[in-house]
C-alpha cells in the first residue's frame, strides 16, 4: 500500500473571530492523500476549497488541527519554507510569474527557490541549467524556447499559465495544488494546459489536488473526486464507485451528504458542456 503524502487532521480555521464578520472557513476537516493521488475538488463559493489550499501552503496558520506533508509536521511551518516543496497555481495567470523579468529569469528563480542548497539564492545558473530550461519549454509546444530573453509580461494568459505549471514542477514538488488554473483561459488554451497538466502529473507521479467547477473534469481527471461544503469534505469517492458515476449521480450524492442541493450556477452550467 502506498505511503501517505498529505494528512490533514481536524483542521479548523475561523476568520475575524468575535466580530460581526466572523466566518468559519474550515471546520474539523480531515483528508488523507496517498503518494501519487490526483484528486479533483468541487464545491460552491465559500465551501472552503481555496482556504484548504492556503492552510496547506501556509498562507495562514490554522486555529486547530494537524497538517503532515510526507511525514513531516508542517502545521506551523512558515510559507516560504513550504514553498520549496509545494507547487501552487492560481486561477489568475498573472499570479505565478514576475512580468518584468524574462522567461529565463522566472525559470531561474523557480529553480533556485525549490533547490535544496542553502546557498541556492547566491548560486549562478549554469549553461547546463539554461539548456534544461530550453528543453522543458520546448515540451510546451508554444515556441517559448525561442523567446527566453523576452519579458513574461508579453506572453498570453495561456502561455503564462503553462510556464507557471512548468516552474511549479521544474523540481518535482511533494504536492501540486491547482486552484481552477484553467478557468480564466479560452476553451482551446484551457484544454492544452489541462493536457499538459495531466502529462506532467502522470509522468512524475505527483500527488495533486485540483479545484475545478467543471463536473465532467471532476469525474474524468485523476483517481479521486472530493466535494466540499461549509468548510468540510462531504463526499470523497474513488475506485469502482467513482468509475460508474455520472454527473447527476454526483450531484444527488452531494445533496444527500450535504443535506442540500449544490447551488453554484457556474458548476451546474458545466454539466452540459466541457467548459
Amino acid at each position: 500500500m502506498a505511503e501517505n503524502m498529505l494528512i490533514m487532521k481536524n483542521v479548523s480555521k475561523t476568520f475575524n473571530p468575535g466580530t460581526v464578520n466572523e466566518k468559519t472557513a474550515l471546520s474539523n476537516l480531515n483528508l488523507t492523500l496517498r503518494k501519487g493521488d490526483f484528486a479533483t475538488i468541487v464545491g460552491s463559493n465559500g465551501a472552503g476549497k481555496s482556504t484548504m489550499f492556503n492552510a496547506i501552503t501556509g498562507a495562514f496558520f490554522v486555529d486547530r488541527g494537524l497538517i503532515l506533508l510526507d511525514g513531516e509536521d508542517i502545521t506551523y511551518q512558515k510559507e516560504h519554507v513550504r514553498s520549496k516543496v509545494i507547487g501552487h497555481l492560481f486561477q489568475d495567470p498573472l499570479k505565478g510569474t514576475a512580468p518584468h523579468m524574462t522567461i529565463e529569469e522566472n525559470m531561474a528563480l523557480a529553480f533556485l527557490r525549490s533547490s535544496t542548497s542553502q546557498n541556492a539564492y547566491f548560486s549562478r545558473i549554469t549553461g547546463k541549467d539554461k539548456a534544461k530550461f530550453r528543453e522543458q519549454l520546448a515540451l510546451l509546444d508554444m515556441g517559448l524556447e525561442d523567446r527566453m530573453k523576452q519579458p513574461v509580461g508579453l506572453l498570453s494568459g495561456g502561455q503564462r499559465q503553462a510556464l507557471t505549471l512548468l516552474m511549479a514542477t521544474f523540481v518535482t514538488p511533494k504536492i501540486l495544488l491547482l486552484d481552477e488554473h484553467t478557468a480564466a483561459l479560452d476553451p482551446a488554451t484551457a484544454e492544452k494546459v489541462l493536457t499538459l497538466t495531466k502529462e506532467i502529473v502522470e509522468q512524475r507521479n505527483i500527488t495533486c489536488l485540483m479545484v475545478t467547477h467543471n463536473m465532467h473534469q471532476a469525474l474524468d481527471l485523476g483517481n479521486r473526486t472530493i466535494m466540499m461544503d461549509s468548510g468540510n469534505i462531504v463526499l470523497d469517492i474513488a475506485g469502482e464507485e467513482r468509475n460508474g458515476m455520472t454527473v447527476d449521480d454526483l450531484l444527488k450524492q452531494f445533496a444527500i451528504n450535504a443535506g442540500k442541493e449544490l447551488d453554484n450556477d457556474r458548476i451546474l452550467l458545466s454539466q452540459d458542456g466541457k467548459k
